[in-house]
């Protein structure tokens, strides 16, 4: 029997954002459903290229491998396609032994008002309106942008980034720095340092992976061999001194994460680079560029950064 969904820390993936589905999408688009319910029958075997989410959803799963007795992480599968045609995304998840067996078949219709059936803290997607339709109802979604997907077997660590503003913690002070210059943002926030941020979209993501590294920790103490899976940063355009409220908030809300980096309006690829994550989830499309491609980047259209 599955373990109950609501001890886990849930991510719900759409099959474009675990999967490449270029091919399908283009007969979709190109030639009407019944075309592409017969390319998918007709391609029923051929299992599926990674997708960008591929890599992050690989590694995260096997973190229950460290502790099967807890079995402490889900993915589940949203999809807006039928049962019928989705027959080659769960073939596909079998070929590539993804441990996923919970999913929803929505025929044509967007996934996210069962993001909070699922208990999920992330809804991963390539399709924008799926994603902004979630945003706007408070669910916590981010949209997959295209990169060149990297899957190192030897590499089995999982690094997550987060920006910090309209991310982990709410838009309040980005909406300050909108509206002001950047002096009055500091001087905002180095008023605020002891107050902490309300939580953002991510905030619940954010500390269940924290309770993870707590796992960990426990299972470091138990074995020092122990070779943990879980590195978590986060990469904030702040620098000194609206810093100390970003540390506030973590503390309050007794979190941390491995690596923090204030930079000040330096450009994140720079970090991201070597930093190396295999997923990194920013509410400003704008710092969401590498110039080698390779990073996994996920657009959170929250709050002040995204209104037109």
């Amino acid at each position: 029997m599955p373990y109950p969904i609501e001890d886990k820390l849930v991510i719900a993936v759409a099959s474009s954002a675990l999967f490449d589905l270029s091919d399908s999408d283009q007969v979709f688009r190109t030639q009407g459903e019944k075309a592409y319910r017969k390319y998918q029958e007709s391609h029923l075997d051929a299992p599926l290229e990674k997708g960008v989410a591929f890599p992050f959803v690989r590694r995260f799963l096997a973190i229950n491998d460290r502790f099967p007795d807890k079995s402490p992480v889900e993915v589940v599968l949203l999809s807006r396609n039928s049962a019928i045609t989705g027959k080659r995304v769960f073939r596909s998840i079998a070929h590539h032994g993804l441990d996923i067996s919970r999913a929803a078949f929505l025929e044509g219709k967007s996934p996210y008002p069962y993001i909070p059936a699922f208990n999920a803290s992330l809804f991963l997607s390539a399709n924008d309106t799926d994603v902004l339709q979630a945003i706007d109802y408070g669910h916590p979604a981010g949209t997959v942008l295209p990169s060149h997907v990297v899957d190192d077997k030897d590499d089995a660590e999982l690094r997550i980034a987060f920006d910090f503003d309209g991310v982990i913690a709410d838009d309040a002070s980005e909406k300050v720095y909108k509206a002001g210059s950047l002096e009055e943002f500091q001087e905002h926030e180095t008023s605020r340092s002891h107050i902490p941020h309300s939580p953002g979209p991510l905030a619940d993501l954010f500390r269940k992976l924290s309770h993870l590294q707590k796992l960990e920790d426990h299972a470091l103490e138990a074995d020092p061999n122990y070779r943990r899976a879980l590195r978590t940063g986060i990469v904030t355009a702040r620098n000194a001194p609206s810093h100390e409220r970003v540390i506030t908030t973590l503390e309050h809300w007794g979190v941390d994460a491995n690596e923090v980096f204030f930079l000040g309006g330096m450009k994140k690829d720079r970090i991201l680079n070597v930093l190396r994550p295999h997923m990194f989830f920013d509410d400003q499309r704008s710092h969401l560029e590498s110039e080698a491609g390779n990073v996994p980047m996920v657009h959170i259209p929250f709050g002040v950064a995204n209104l037109v």
